[in-house]
């Protein structure tokens, strides 16, 4: 890229053409740039009488399209691709001071594991054909490319862009996809030189065999591969030029002339055509149906936050804890933000795609019953498991809402913001029956995840809901024990118990966060509230036989609590019951402290069957043990919490043995307490309190 021709902007990929600049004072504007004029900006404007059309030649102007400014105005390179031409005379690329250098640009400090963005940029391409052995890299152009495309039959498929949208476009090249893609900088288009090097690679053996060149609409990439194309064509190359804008966050009056941004529907677009080409389709074939592709899709994003990109200064997010709707894939701001829930969210965002009200935004009309392609895209940062929540929500609102059920589904990642915390959706109205197969038709890239074979669309999505009902806990039906307790008593006391846990829970998880993997406070309160629960269906009135009381407590814990604390507690109070089943009475016999500390014992015994777990292990036995012990020795239970409470107070900077505290560095451990035995010990005080 030549400073005589233009300069563009890494965020949203506008260009700035040369005759937007002053060429009267081209050279005092790279002295200001680097710090070497004697005058200020404004007395160049003065001078020249063009300050308005100058401005975005100064580092701490604004990108004109997405209102980006530099970091600071030091790195005005790290942010804008300046480039400079020999011909600026005494300021070429090479004798530009360290800090203004785009490829020895300094690194600042991020959250990254790879912070030198070319770097990272060719190890990230190199890998296409670690995964993809057919693939070939040619790392001076940047250049991701099928090894035999060169002596194909069929018309091939050149895409490309900035980087930091992987797996788009490398990942998709291979057999049945593209034939090579072209990458720039991260967020920033390829230069005019790489692409033609790219046409030339593929199609300079067959000239009239024909080279489709598709690409997002971005103005640095409508620049570059237009003028690559251009070249091509001079040089008898057969050369065409797709350009996709599917987005609808941006509708017509703001977009205006430059159109719809290209977004993750290209890659829909791009499958297309490449399966199309497959076939052995004419170029102009190809071009037609993936242009009716193109003109039937639509694409609409959201974003918890901004990226980060590797080797920039870390800036505040003016995000906060607001959604942006419509962000683009360079940052750019969209509709708006709102505060929502995510059904909120995917609402508004399918009322854009699809409302036909909207005439700003209405790109195309899909009536119940027509078939679509979706397709739920993550954009970097969104784990697969919320992501499944994201796809069921706008499956069962486009049913619910729209009565349109997909043909085809799409769930993953396609086309990505580095790490971006947002997903897309995409709508591909099926305008002609040659779609859907082509759709599904084989491809050999990495990238590409259908995953499901076409014929197990045979029957569509069943989006009826199942009805979620709660299995009721098994009851235990064995042979009364005769050990009787007092039922109004003790369901109070045991609620008084679950409660005091409940209310423990922050702390719980406050201490499991720092010292294990923070889900033993949520495990803990689970489990209480489901025996809470379980206790209003208990009769409060006469007796109840103890057994058969424990015994349907171990099974609502068996059902409710999960992790290393439902298995424990689980073992143990099936084992109590037990214990107690082992003391049963051929007469009514009301329950003893001592028959409860016989039961304990046993109980405490079938537990360590189970786990190795000894009192210095920093674990929840390490408050049972001395508990039990000394409930059996003394037979009361103030003395058994207290040893209880002792024992828990002794995990404090003990070092752990068992469990995944073992795997946590031990700082900060010395006021942080085993969180299982300090959730034991909250219940035990529970119980203690209501006896009191």
């Amino acid at each position: 890229m030549c400073f005589e021709e233009f300069a563009h902007c890494r965020t949203c990929g506008y260009t700035v053409q040369q005759k937007e600049f002053c060429p009267d004072y081209r050279l005092e504007w790279v002295k200001v740039l680097i710090g070497q004029s004697t005058k200020t900006p404004k007395q160049i404007g003065d001078e020249c009488g063009r300050y308005g059309n100058t401005i975005h030649f100064f580092p701490a102007a604004k990108c004109p399209r997405c209102a980006w400014n530099p970091p600071r105005p030091d790195q005005v390179v790290d942010h804008w691709a300046w480039a400079y031409h020999q011909s600026v005379g005494k300021f070429p690329a090479e004798k530009l001071p360290k800090k203004f250098n785009i490829v020895e640009g300094e690194i600042c400090s991020s959250k990254h594991f790879a912070n030198e963005p070319l770097a990272l940029v060719n190890a990230a391409l190199r890998s296409a054909t670690y995964t993809n052995p057919s693939i070939g890299f040619d790392a001076a152009q940047k250049t991701v490319f099928l090894r035999d495309a060169a002596s194909q039959p069929t018309i091939a498929l050149i895409s490309g862009g900035g980087s930091g949208h992987e797996p788009s476009f490398a990942g998709f090249v291979g057999k049945g996809f593209l034939t090579a893609a072209v990458a720039g900088s991260v967020f920033a288009s390829p230069s005019a030189e790489q692409v033609f090097r790219a046409i030339r690679r593929v199609g300079a053996e067959q000239p009239q065999r024909g080279v489709l060149v598709l690409i997002m609409n971005y103005t640095g990439d409508m620049l570059h591969f237009g003028m690559a194309v251009e070249k091509a064509r001079a040089e008898g190359i057969k050369t065409e030029l797709l350009v996709v804008g599917d987005d609808v966050g941006v509708g017509r009056k703001r977009g205006g002339r430059i159109g719809r941004r290209g977004l993750a529907g290209t890659v829909l677009v791009q499958k297309i055509a490449a399966a199309a080409a497959a076939q052995g389709q004419s170029l102009e074939q190809v071009s037609q149906i993936a242009t009716l592709a193109s003109d039937n899709l639509a694409t609409v994003g959201a974003s918890l936050a901004h990226v980060h990109v590797p080797g920039r200064e870390i800036t505040p997010d003016e995000l906060g804890d607001e959604i942006e709707i419509g962000m683009g894939i360079h940052n750019e701001e969209g509709f708006g933000r709102v505060k929502t829930t995510l059904k909120g969210l995917v609402e508004t965002m399918l009322k854009q795609l699809l409302d036909q009200s909207d005439s700003d935004r209405a790109y195309i009309n899909v009536n119940s019953g027509e078939e679509v392609v979706v397709m739920v895209n993550n954009l970097g940062g969104i784990s697969p498991l919320e992501l499944g929540a994201i796809t069921t929500e706008v499956i069962d609102q486009l049913d619910a809402s729209y009565k349109i059920k997909p043909s085809r589904l799409l769930s993953g990642t396609y086309m990505t913001s580095l790490n971006g915390l947002g997903f897309s959706i995409t709508i591909l109205k099926v305008a002609d029956k040659a779609i859907l197969p082509l759709i599904d038709a084989p491809a050999d890239a990495a990238g590409w995840s259908p995953a499901v074979r076409p014929e197990n669309w045979a029957n569509g999505i069943d989006t009826t809901k199942a009805e979620i009902k709660e299995d009721a806990p098994s009851q235990d039906d064995s042979a009364p024990s005769n050990l009787d307790l007092d039922a109004a008593f003790t369901i109070s006391q045991l609620q008084s118990a679950l409660k005091s846990l409940i209310v423990a829970e922050p702390e719980v998880t406050k201490f499991d966060t720092i010292v294990g993997d923070g889900d033993c406070g949520l495990c803990l309160k689970t489990g209480a509230e489901a025996v809470l629960k379980h206790l209003e269906t208990v009769s409060s009135s006469g007796d109840i036989d103890t057994v058969h009381f424990v015994r349907n407590i171990a099974l609502v814990i068996e059902s409710s609590m999960d992790g290393t604390s439902g298995a424990l507690y689980a073992i143990f109070v099936n084992a109590l019951a037990s214990g107690l089943q082992g003391q049963a009475s051929s007469q009514k016999t009301a329950v003893t402290p001592k028959i409860w500390a016989t039961a304990l014992q046993a109980a405490l015994k079938s537990l360590a069957r189970y786990t190795p777990a000894q009192p210095g292990d920093r674990t929840v036995v390490d408050a049972l043990v001395p508990f039990v012990n000394t409930l059996a020795e003394t037979l009361d239970v103030q003395k058994a919490v207290g040893a209880a409470r002792k024992g828990s107070d002794s995990t404090k900077g003990m070092e752990a043995s068992l469990g995944r505290s073992v795997y946590v560095n031990a700082e900060g451990w010395n006021e942080c307490p085993d969180p299982g035995a300090y959730g034991l010990v909250k219940l035990l005080e529970g119980f203690l309190g209501h006896l009191n």
